[in-house]
């Protein structure tokens, strides 16, 4: 019982904590989501060109690890990169905070404007309603 309360006092702190993460912090945590362990080198890989220098990678990982969002192992001077950060809380986090500070904090605002802007028509919003029952 005592783990299951710690786990879940670190899991509500690091959420109150979260930070928001700059193009490039997200652009190299995405890749660490993808692989869900790796090396700067591995990172380096897919990134797309022009490819930035490996210590500019190097340093948005160190970063993320700073923000609480990696963890490292080292193997002598070589670190693999894991995340700390679920992709799925960091979703929830960014798509929480546009919610409040562009909509008020209202869900069916935010809908409503995506079904406006993406030009969602009846069909589509009955399919989604669908598969939000079968979940």
């Amino acid at each position: 019982m005592y783990l299951k309360k710690t786990l879940y006092i670190c899991i509500t702190q690091q959420k109150s904590i979260m930070q928001k993460l700059t193009k490039a912090e997200e652009q190299v945590m995405q890749i660490i989501w993808e692989m869900e362990s790796c090396m700067v080198t591995e990172i380096l890989e897919r990134i797309g060109d022009p490819k930035p220098p490996h210590s500019t990678v190097s340093s948005v990982v160190r970063i993320l690890a700073r923000k609480g969002f990696v963890t490292h192992k080292a193997y002598g001077r070589t670190h693999v990169y894991s995340p700390i950060i679920a992709k799925d809380d960091y979703r929830k986090y960014t798509l929480d905070s546009v919610t409040e500070r562009y909509f008020g904090g209202s869900v069916k605002r935010l809908v409503s404007f995506l079904v406006k802007e993406k030009d969602l028509d009846m069909s589509d919003l009955a399919e989604m309603l669908k598969d939000l029952n079968d979940e």
